[in-house]
């Protein structure tokens, strides 16, 4: 089996490392609106004079938007390829980061950040599910996890901006901050036109010759590639492996999910959903005004904060991608987990001790301060790359486009739902209360993740399918081969 003969590998496919950055690049543009938002989203409210509810509009506008380019992108991907795809993502985001860019008025403002947003739901898609496709079982987890390192060298980029750019007249600093990511988007159009298409996709088509160049590029040995081949090609016989499918047929089976699908459905929504709803796109986005509330006044020392707590995020993700393979998918979550549970009651102390004392203590602040940066680390080390990794690879191969298209618009639509309620409820039940809130909804999760998410490492995408099977189907199985 290709898991077994994987575990020998010295090390990473060069060829697959390469093609997995370039897609995951994408990645970089949701991260740098994220964290360029943070900021931006201060000067925009001064500059345009709009109120706490168009802010919450303007900052979950982009998130709520996705959700269409996500439910789009596993269609498209099914029928122009994965390749095509990221480049369709990377150019609609570059329109959509112009339009921020010189917009004159709030308005304009909103047309921009809707046209992003769907750049961004192609992107969250389809850069997971290319890596997964491409990558050999040994090393998945960490090139499907670069997706999210990216989003957080975004988010650390857009901190960076926000700190450099926030000396500038308010009428121009934020416009700067937002039109700056047309740039990278064409870069990344442009380079991922030298990437391979999916070999899983190409089998799919029937272009089974581009498949095995792929698979030998990106194997280490002839046998190798042979058998992950044989393995795809075994999982597309009930596709029609010509030039004609583009996925029909795929939705009415989601829709109407046998067991093991259904159980697959609710693993990947599941982790989708608790993604967002422990609250770490709220945090990253309203740090700024969190920290306000905790007695941090100078706007440049706002700013500055989000830079340390961006630099904690970058480096924690990277430490998860680089032992994902290693621990296994399970171990992370469920660390992450429980540490951001722990993170967000402390967060939640700290705010609640502060609400109501006109004399701010330093040690209250520091605590505020410590806590953030442990949520979103922890995020980064369980939730954060291992959603994506998740639920890529859990579908089955002619579903893995549009089942993960649907479980990346639940994640989409949670983030704006929570984006733009989150000023609102605080307003409502105090900062402090919002986040013991997150922090009970992560205790729901990590028991959902104890229970429901079996562990993937070193399967190939072939064999994961099994572990959603029902058992009795498995002992038959094993009987089956035994007589």
């Amino acid at each position: 089996m290709e898991s077994s003969q994987q575990r020998r590998w010295p090390g990473l496919n060069n060829y697959a490392l390469a093609c997995a950055l370039l897609a995951s690049t994408n990645s970089i543009l949701l991260g740098y609106d994220i964290g360029v938002m943070s900021g931006a989203a201060l000067f925009i409210k001064e500059n345009l004079k709009i109120s706490s509810v168009e802010q919450e509009i303007l900052v979950g506008s982009l998130n709520v938007f996705s959700l269409f380019g996500s439910l789009a992108s596993g269609k498209t991907s099914d029928w122009i390829g994965r390749r095509y795809t990221i480049v369709l993502a990377a150019a609609t985001f570059f329109v959509g980061a112009l339009l921020m860019g010189l917009a004159p008025s709030f308005p304009f403002l909103i047309a921009g950040r809707i046209v992003a947003g769907i750049g961004v739901g192609y992107s969250l898609m389809i850069a997971p599910v290319y890596t997964a496709e491409l990558s050999p079982a040994v090393t998945r987890g960490f090139l499907t996890s670069l997706p999210e390192v990216f989003i957080n060298v975004g988010i650390l980029l857009g901190y960076v901006f926000n700190f450099a750019l926030s000396g500038l007249s308010p009428r121009i600093n934020w416009r700067l901050m937002l039109g700056l990511a047309a740039v990278p988007a064409v870069a990344i159009a442009c380079g991922v036109m030298a990437m391979p298409e999916s070999p899983r996709w190409l089998v799919m088509k029937g272009r089974t010759a581009e498949a095995k160049r792929v698979l030998r590029r990106t194997s280490e040995t002839e046998q190798e590639a042979d058998t992950r081949f044989e393995e795809i090609t075994k999982a597309a016989e009930n596709t029609n492996n010509n030039n004609n499918w583009h996925g029909q047929g795929v939705w009415k089976e989601l829709l109407r999910p046998t067991r093991p699908l259904r159980r697959i459905l609710v693993a990947a929504i599941g982790i989708n959903f608790f993604m967002q709803a422990s609250g770490n796109d709220a945090v990253v986005y309203y740090t700024p005004e969190v920290f306000k509330a905790a007695g941090i006044r100078n706007r440049r020392g706002l700013v500055g904060v989000t830079v340390i707590m961006g630099i904690a995020k970058t480096s924690f993700v990277l430490i998860s991608a680089l032992y994902l393979d290693h621990y296994g998918r399970r171990p992370l979550l469920l660390l992450g987990s429980i540490e951001m549970a722990v993170s967000l009651a402390g967060l939640g102390l700290g705010s609640k001790f502060l609400e109501h004392r006109e004399h701010k203590p330093i040690w209250a602040i520091a605590l505020c301060v410590v806590t953030v940066c442990a949520d979103v680390s922890f995020f980064s080390i369980g939730l954060g790359p291992i959603t994506w990794v998740y639920s890529s690879e859990i579908f089955p191969m002619r579903l893995r486009a549009q089942g993960s298209s649907l479980a990346v618009s639940v994640n989409r639509l949670v983030s704006g739902i929570v984006a733009m309620s989150f000023l609102s409820i605080s307003n409502k039940i105090s900062f402090g209360g919002t986040f013991f809130v997150f922090c009970g909804i992560m205790v729901v999760g990590t028991i959902f993740f104890y229970l429901l998410l079996p562990e993937t490492r070193g399967k190939s995408l072939e064999e994961i399918g099994e572990l959603f099977e029902d058992k009795d189907t498995e002992s038959s199985k094993m009987r089956g081969m035994m007589n």
